[in-house]
């Protein structure tokens, strides 16, 4: 699967957003294999940071000027959230730039494979835990939920996927979205 992945990523043309009012920012969109399953790992923002208090996310934020990249920024942030070191990831492609309506940031998703089991150390200041949810429940259009909302007079389509209690929705769900049907056209998820 991850070969197949690597293909599909290695020939997709990323679409990028160039805005100087917006903030750039990474995320990191790790995928294992575990019980012959490709799951998708999140995490859930803590009530301690400065922005999206409490939601799910992928592992990533905003770039520093120390950054030597925006993958570098994915790299970073995610090893300084969840303990997953940069040695252990293998990156596989790159996804559509996406905006956050509400607080004016730009991502850069990348996809990455890690390894499974792992030892994550979670930053409780930044994050409260980390979880993951099987790709096949992901693609199951049946669990995707759709809605739009008028903001500034447009109509926005929002995306919502429900898991054991975890909430996926905004930038992190249209992300995914995107993701899946790269990736998934046919609802394969396992390795």
């Amino acid at each position: 699967m991850k070969q197949k992945f690597a293909e599909i990523l290695r020939n997709y043309q990323k679409k990028g957003i160039t805005d100087e009012n917006l903030t750039p920012s990474a995320v990191l969109i790790p995928l294992f294999c575990k019980e012959e399953q490709c799951h998708v790992l999140f995490t859930e923002r803590s009530n301690e940071v400065s922005s999206h208090k409490g939601e799910v996310c992928f592992p990533g934020g905003g770039s520093q000027p120390s950054d030597s990249s925006l993958l570098h920024t994915a790299l970073r942030e995610t090893e300084e959230e969840t303990g997953l070191k940069t040695k252990d990831v293998e990156i596989i492609g790159e996804l559509d730039d996406s905006m956050t309506i509400s607080t004016g940031y730009v991502i850069s998703p990348f996809v990455a494979f890690t390894p499974y089991p792992y030892l994550f150390k979670v930053n409780h200041r930044e994050i409260t835990k980390i979880f993951s949810v099987p790709l096949s429940f992901l693609a199951d259009r049946a669990n995707l939920k759709q809605d739009c909302h008028p903001i500034d007079n447009q109509a926005f389509t929002t995306y919502c996927y429900e898991y054991e209690g975890h909430i996926i929705w905004g930038a992190t769900a249209r992300i995914l979205r995107q993701l899946i049907e790269l990736l998934m056209p046919e609802s394969e998820a396992s390795c």
